[in-house]
């Protein structure tokens, strides 16, 4: 996770399978970097290129993840994904059961 202040940017790298361990790994650092920031002001941006499909059991994980991206209250959240319909309608299936209208997908990889 890499804050640009001076582009008021959030970037961060998402890859592989989400597991339990790696969710409050991340929920942890995230707290602790944006403890500082001003998020209305700031772009949330992901490189999801090498995120796997979705699974069942990640599910309830990304939900939670996506709901404190909405109550951060991000400018906009980004997610950059290889060309992948699948993923693209899993994420935005996801964003839209937690109410994260600021979020977009696109395929840029």
């Amino acid at each position: 996770m890499k804050v640009n202040v001076a582009e008021k940017t959030v970037e961060m790298t998402v890859s592989g399978t989400f597991t339990p361990e790696k969710a409050k790994q991340f929920v942890d650092d995230y707290q602790l970097k944006l403890s500082s920031v001003n998020t209305s002001e700031f772009v949330l941006e992901f490189d999801c290129r090498d995120l796997d499909v979705v699974t069942k059991e990640m599910i309830p994980d990304l939900e939670n993840c996506l709901a404190l991206y909405k109550s951060s209250g991000f400018k906009k959240v980004e997610v950059g994904i290889k060309k992948s319909a699948i993923i693209s309608m899993q994420l935005k299936r996801l964003a839209s059961n937690v109410g994260l209208t600021t979020f977009e997908v696109v395929q840029k990889y």
